[in-house]
């Protein structure tokens, strides 16, 4: 039954390390934001945060792919990684780990590029590595 589905996932009050909480004000990618979810997403394994931007563009409104997990103002909300993510005063929160921007989440618009960042060989839990053959949204890709 549909109304037995939450229209909105649960929200964790804080990052599993601890080093962002629900309301706090972040920096990402040189913009500023607000966390507005944080836990487990539909889209990709491990722990993400979702950030409504008080400055630049975002991708989404709190939704990707059908699933809501906080709302926003639409091309408002990214998410991220916490490890992408620094605490208000600039400072990182940890030590911030190299990985493409939010255009793994949603395609870059057209004309528009995204300058390629170095990655890591494997995912934070070993779970996937690069060059890797996944499948993500029912379509096969490394």
């Amino acid at each position: 039954d549909e109304e037995d589905e939450p229209t909105t996932l649960p929200s964790g009050k804080q990052t599993t390390d601890g080093s962002f909480s629900l309301g706090q004000q972040v920096g990402w990618h040189g913009k500023s934001g607000t966390v507005r979810y944080i836990g487990d997403v539909r889209f990709a394994a491990g722990e993400w945060v979702g950030i409504e931007l008080t400055d630049g563009k975002g991708i989404h409104d709190g939704g990707v792919n059908g699933t809501s997990y906080f709302e926003c103002p639409a091309e408002k909300g990214v998410f991220a990684q916490p490890a992408q993510l620094s605490a208000r005063d600039g400072a990182p929160a940890s030590t911030p780990t190299p990985a493409l921007p939010v255009a793994a989440v949603s395609s870059a618009p057209r004309g528009e590029r995204y300058d390629t960042l170095p990655s890591r060989k494997t995912t934070a839990g070993g779970s996937i590595a690069l060059g890797q053959q996944v499948v993500w949204n029912s379509k096969k890709g490394t």
